[in-house]
């Protein structure tokens, strides 16, 4: 079974906007190799983490800041396609 990635993002933050926008960039790279990419509002203040599975890619607070798309594809394409050219991605 394809993965799926969850974004889970403050709403009170404001949030939703980005963690859509994340959520485009990885379909429309991933789009042959993942099941869906879920939206999850949190009940956590300042929340926003990417997960594959139960793998976390990507904490906002650990990390210190938001991701960039290219960050995260490289993430994703890390484990689940290691051998995949992610293009100008890479750069």
């Amino acid at each position: 079974m394809k993965p799926t990635i969850e974004i889970e993002y403050c709403p009170k933050c404001g949030w939703l906007l980005r963690a859509a926008w994340m959520a485009q960039e990885l379909l429309i790279t991933f789009s042959d190799d993942l099941h869906a990419v879920q939206l999850r509002p949190s009940e956590v203040a300042g929340r926003y983490t990417i997960k594959l599975g139960e793998s976390l890619l990507w904490d906002r607070k650990r990390e210190g800041h938001f991701p960039e798309p290219k960050e995260i594809k490289q993430r994703v394409r890390d484990i689940i396609a290691p051998d995949r050219s992610l293009g100008h991605s890479d750069r």
